[in-house]
């Protein structure tokens, strides 16, 4: 069972000031979190979080973020726009993208972002630029290949990935890299995704750290730093066992000082990447119940849809769902909860048992606060919902508002709204 960071009275007071559906992050959690990671790492003393922008790329969280000391990872020119205009200045920006167009490079560049090539020939792209200049820092992306595997139940498939370069690759770059001015270099490696085991990072950071001292027997180059990035989960499964952020600290440590400080590398400093981890437990989406509906299933229609949260419809992901002021009811039956979308796929969940639900229930769905409004979208005409923040007081506050009619046509050309 999981338990909302809100009761049914609070939720309700707010759904009657701001409709449903909404997004509902919890800012105490939020910083809670943060002051965790950054307990769990302190032994590390250039040790940063780079929070992940793609995850919730809304203002208000990114600067409680800031605010906490964690840094911004960017994908795309908008992202590194926003993140520079709530405060991040270059040295707290980590530019990683993939396919990336010259003119992001520059401005990523400009900002004084650490860019994060994703590919080896993006070098040479860079140096046919006549107006993009190396920086003196830069980082590489690995990725291993074949398939990583852990005893754990975590099995991916690098070799499969879009991202990163081989080793070869990556050497090879620094190499390069150095001959055009780089005279600093940083890591980033990404080998699976959502892991709820505390196993994983220190794994990982075992195999960068053995990379490491090749890469200084091979280029003479001693890391700067060594970017773990994501894939550290939550359990959004009440069976689940939340991960431990302390235990993930220490099994890195340990393996930084048989590795890395064995072997004189204790300098190198530590940096994560943990959008999910950071922010989908700090948020869920409410919604009401609008129609009930039996055919050959119960079907729950909810006036929230998959553009409000898309991860059930487009992967199948499991996220619980709580009735509000019923979850201890003993009455349960076998359900459908749907969205209004013209696509069948459009349900939070399937076949779910679940206290009995009439119209005008009010639901939650849990750990939406990654992932959740971040990918939403506007098939059918449907428009994004609002977001509020529930401040550290107990107080909501909107911090976007949601969209209008108006919003919709905005982009339209040749057209009279």
């Amino acid at each position: 069972m999981k338990t909302p960071f809100i009761n049914k009275e609070q939720l309700e007071a707010i759904a009657t000031e701001f409709p449903t559906p909404f997004h509902l992050y919890d800012e105490r959690g939020i910083r809670e979190k943060a002051r965790a990671l950054y307990a769990a790492f302190a032994w590390n003393k250039g040790f940063k979080e780079f929070f992940a922008v793609k995850a919730t790329p809304t203002p208000a969280i990114l600067k409680i973020l800031h605010e906490e000391g964690c840094g911004a990872d960017c994908a795309s020119y908008v992202e590194l726009l926003m993140s520079n205009k709530c405060g991040f200045d270059g040295s707290e920006i980590m530019f990683s993208s993939n396919d990336t167009p010259a003119d992001e490079f520059k401005f990523a560049k400009k900002l004084g972002a650490t860019i994060n090539l994703d590919a080896y020939e993006h070098i040479a792209y860079l140096t046919e630029l006549s107006d993009f200049e190396f920086p003196e820092t830069m980082s590489l992306r690995y990725n291993p290949g074949g398939v990583f595997a852990m005893g754990t139940k975590i099995m991916d498939n690098p070799e499969e990935s879009k991202f990163g370069m081989t080793k070869s690759q990556l050497i090879q770059g620094i190499k390069d890299l150095q001959k055009l001015g780089v005279k600093r270099f940083g890591m980033h490696s990404f080998l699976a995704s959502n892991t709820v085991t505390n196993d994983y990072y220190p794994e990982l950071a075992r195999q960068l750290f053995e990379l490491a001292l090749e890469i200084r027997t091979e280029t003479g180059v001693k890391l700067d730093f060594i970017n773990l990035s994501g894939g550290v989960g939550v359990n959004y499964r009440p069976d689940e066992t939340a991960n431990d952020i302390s235990v993930i600290g220490s099994g890195v440590h340990k393996v930084y000082d048989e590795v890395l400080s064995a072997n004189g590398l204790g300098e190198v400093k530590i940096f994560t990447e943990l959008g999910r981890f950071m922010l989908a437990p700090h948020g869920l989406l409410a919604t009401r119940v609008l129609h009930k509906k039996k055919t050959y299933r119960t079907y729950i229609g909810v006036d929230a849809s998959a553009v409000n949260l898309m991860r059930p419809a487009f992967y199948g992901a499991y996220h619980h769902i709580t009735v509000m002021g019923k979850e201890n009811s003993e009455m349960l039956e076998t359900v459908d909860v749907t969205g209004s979308l013209c696509e069948n796929n459009d349900k939070f969940a399937k076949q779910r048992e679940l206290p009995v639900i009439e119209e005008g229930d009010l639901l939650v769905i849990h750990d939406t606060g990654a992932h959740g409004f971040s990918m939403g979208y506007q098939y059918n005409a449907k428009l994004r919902s609002s977001e509020i923040l529930l401040q550290t007081d107990g107080t909501p506050r909107l911090i976007r508002r949601a969209e209008r009619p108006e919003d919709y046509f905005a982009t339209l050309m040749g057209f009279d709204f």
